[in-house]
């Protein structure tokens, strides 16, 4: 019996992963109008971090259990990635569209290399940082239909901001993993998830009390039921399986293309629904597709010049 090539087997789990986070926001964005993000952020991790702990022992057994002596760092970075990433995207979307929300996660490769390029103190490759800048600029053009000084005057960005600092805080996350070399994806996402759901849960006592949060009445979440089955299930337990494994099938430098796809599938969600983008939405989606395109696809990056180099003194 034929088997199915490993690169279109990733290939497969990347695209299902990336359009299902893409459809994500149009699936959240009618919940808002019942339910806060802050209850919205507890009720879709809060399932999913018992579920990402099932898993791990199902595969790895009750030693993968053990923090050692690393809970702290776990609680960290479970707090910067799930409850930074979720719950900001969440205030983010509520007052942008989904469309407009889908493009930020899509920088997250970019964001990356800013990151990066922080930490070692060294300026990154001239194409990267050409990607950086064309990706900016199309993410402005689709904030602002085409008149970036709307984000001068407050105009537009703010939901997209908020979401912009979450991908950041995710970005991090993943960088984070690096502290466990030999931890599986798996055990890495499901230990932190855990850490990160008690952050959630404190955040949600917080937000009950100042009157931020509002505890849904069951006929409510009975109604939303399906929706939210979508972003357990789907959004967040098996989107991050498929897409943790596409990845090791494809590497990094292809498998991280496959991220178009989150605001091509909203995008698409929105014409279906009968909204017709404007051409500066479209245009902004194409070049941060092409941002990304020329950060991974050309050849291998030149080594960093130290910012020393180019103007520091000492």
């Amino acid at each position: 019996m034929p088997t199915t090539p490993n690169w279109l087997r990733g290939g497969a789990m990347l695209a299902g992963a990336a359009i299902t986070w893409g459809a994500m926001f149009a699936v959240v964005k009618p919940l808002m109008a019942e339910i806060d993000p802050f209850t919205l952020t507890v009720l879709r991790y809060g399932p999913a971090a018992p579920i990402f702990l099932g898993l791990l022992v199902a595969v790895e057994g009750r030693a993968a259990l053990a923090t050692e002596g690393k809970a702290f760092r776990l609680w960290w970075l479970g707090t910067l990635g799930f409850a930074g990433f979720g719950l900001l995207a969440f205030l983010g979307l509520r007052s942008t569209r989904p469309e407009h929300a889908s493009v930020i996660p899509a920088m997250m490769p970019l964001i990356a290399v800013a990151i990066a390029a922080l930490r070692q103190r060294a300026w990154p490759a001239p194409r990267a940082i050409a990607a950086v800048l064309l990706g900016l600029l199309g993410v402005a053009l689709v904030v602002t239909h085409g008149d970036p000084r709307a984000l001068l005057t407050g105009g537009a960005g703010g939901g997209e901001a908020l979401i912009f600092l979450g991908a950041s805080a995710w970005v991090l996350y993943t960088l984070g993993a690096a502290a466990f070399p030999g931890w599986s994806g798996l055990r890495y996402t499901a230990l932190t998830a855990a850490f990160g759901a008690l952050s959630i849960g404190a955040i949600e006592l917080l937000a009950l009390a100042l009157g931020a949060a509002h505890l849904p009445a069951a006929a409510t979440l009975a109604a939303a039921a399906p929706s939210l089955l979508y972003l357990v299930l789907l959004a967040a337990v098996a989107a991050v399986i498929g897409w943790n494994a596409g990845m090791r099938a494809l590497g990094p430098a292809r498998g991280v293309l496959f991220i178009n796809l989150v605001p091509v599938t909203a995008f698409l969600i929105a014409v279906v629904g009968g909204r017709v983008p404007a051409a500066a939405e479209i245009a902004g989606v194409a070049l941060v597709i092409a941002a990304l395109l020329l950060n991974s696809l050309t050849a291998a990056p030149r080594p960093p010049v130290p910012v020393r180099a180019v103007g520091a003194r000492g």
